[in-house]
């Protein structure tokens, strides 16, 4: 058994009885912490994998672009937490008991989209479309993992007079520990009293954002447009739930909170870029070029072959058939035939609407017969009818 807490909501009159470890074996506890981070990263993953065609990303290599991120992200995420924690650690172990709890969210989120980011362009993954696919798995994960600070009692707010106030075991020792360092901050607590349960503030934050980056993803106008979304939203959400909590990293001696600095920093930067962005966009629609599965030989057929667009606003099934006609016919392209020669076994590729040729006029009613063609004239159609 691990620590036990018993978990109450007065103002609800709910109860609850919270055991960390979630499994043992062999004497190795496997805490709740833990799998529901790992919950998060899961689901956000098969979300992000799910609607991949739909930001013409090729899922085979999106899984070494995520691996790379997810790794890295919870890498960097302890780091941050590591380098501004209030106390010093005793070991090297203690600092990557990650299982224990303690990850700094925007270090993870930074290290995340940089360190992924390279891996895009190691395995030639467009940069943007992946940024908004994985913006929306970041708050899958988030608002799943964030019920781990709940079980491990952590990372709540102040004292408050609301229905949904929590008190337990855990409020009460932290409260108590940190009262005096709290007062000299100007921050008043009574560790008798129900907390904010700002993990829960965050959880509903974040799923709630996911709905509304779900919804709006046919309507981009650009590409990077949902990830900027995701980093004014989240960070508009951190910097007011962060402003109740008891726990904040603080940077040095200032007395400034790191993820109420990085929310104000992000945001405007988000904001200017959003900005830009829609004024480029205005009147365009944003056309998404289908993942191709094997880019060798992409790069191999040269000018013989080019990936089909798709306006961003068609249905994912649409995305998924005509991601998988496009490949099929890269398949089917036979590099060794003379260019120009019609491939054998294979329908025509239909013309994009604007490319589609008009109707014929009809033919006039006892037109004379055009004259026979002297063998000196070409038949070579001129440039501007070469198809």
């Amino acid at each position: 058994m691990g620590t036990i807490f018993h978990v109450q909501f007065p103002g609800l009159g709910l109860e609850f009885t919270l055991d960390r470890v979630a499994l043992s074996l062999g004497g190795f506890n496997i805490y709740w912490y833990g799998v529901l981070i790992a919950l998060g990263l899961i689901l956000g993953m098969a979300l992000a994998f799910h609607y991949a065609p739909d930001f013409g990303l090729n899922a085979d290599r999106l899984v070494d672009v995520v691996v790379v991120g997810t790794i890295m992200g919870i890498v960097c995420a302890r780091i941050a937490y590591v380098a501004m924690a209030p106390f010093e650690y005793e070991s090297i172990w203690d600092m990557i008991a990650v299982r224990d709890g303690g990850l700094a969210i925007y270090g993870g989120v930074i290290g995340a989209f940089v360190f992924g980011g390279l891996a895009a362009r190691w395995r030639r993954v467009p940069l943007l479309p992946l940024f908004d696919v994985v913006a929306m798995g970041f708050l899958v994960g988030q608002g799943i993992g964030r019920w781990g600070n709940f079980v491990n009692q952590e990372a709540f707010g102040t004292n408050t007079t609301l229905p949904w106030g929590m008190y337990s075991e855990g409020t009460y020792n932290y409260l108590t520990g940190v009262q005096a360092t709290l007062a000299a901050q100007g921050i008043t607590v009574d560790p008798t009293q129900p907390v904010h349960p700002t993990f829960l503030y965050e959880s509903l934050w974040c799923l709630f954002g996911l709905l509304v980056l779900w919804l709006y993803r046919r309507h981009r106008r650009f590409h990077g447009q949902l990830f900027l979304m995701y980093i004014i939203w989240y960070g508009l959400g951190r910097y007011w739930i962060e402003g109740l909590r008891t726990d904040s990293l603080l940077i040095g001696d200032t007395g400034l909170r790191f993820s109420q600095i990085v929310a104000l920093v992000s945001v405007a930067a988000a904001v200017t870029l959003m900005v830009y962005g829609l004024q480029r966009s205005r009147g365009r629609t944003l056309l998404v070029p289908l993942a191709v599965e094997d880019i060798k030989k992409q790069d191999r057929a040269g000018d013989r072959f080019t990936p089909d667009r798709l306006p961003a606003s068609a249905p994912h099934r649409e995305f998924v058939a005509a991601t998988a006609a496009m490949n099929k016919r890269l398949a089917d392209l036979d590099l060794d035939a003379p260019a120009g020669t019609a491939e054998p076994d294979r329908a025509p590729e239909p013309a994009a609407p604007e490319q589609q040729a008009e109707p014929a006029a009809p033919a006039q009613k006892d037109a004379p017969a055009e004259p026979a063609r002297t063998p000196e004239v070409s038949d070579t159609p001129e440039a501007g009818d070469n198809p």
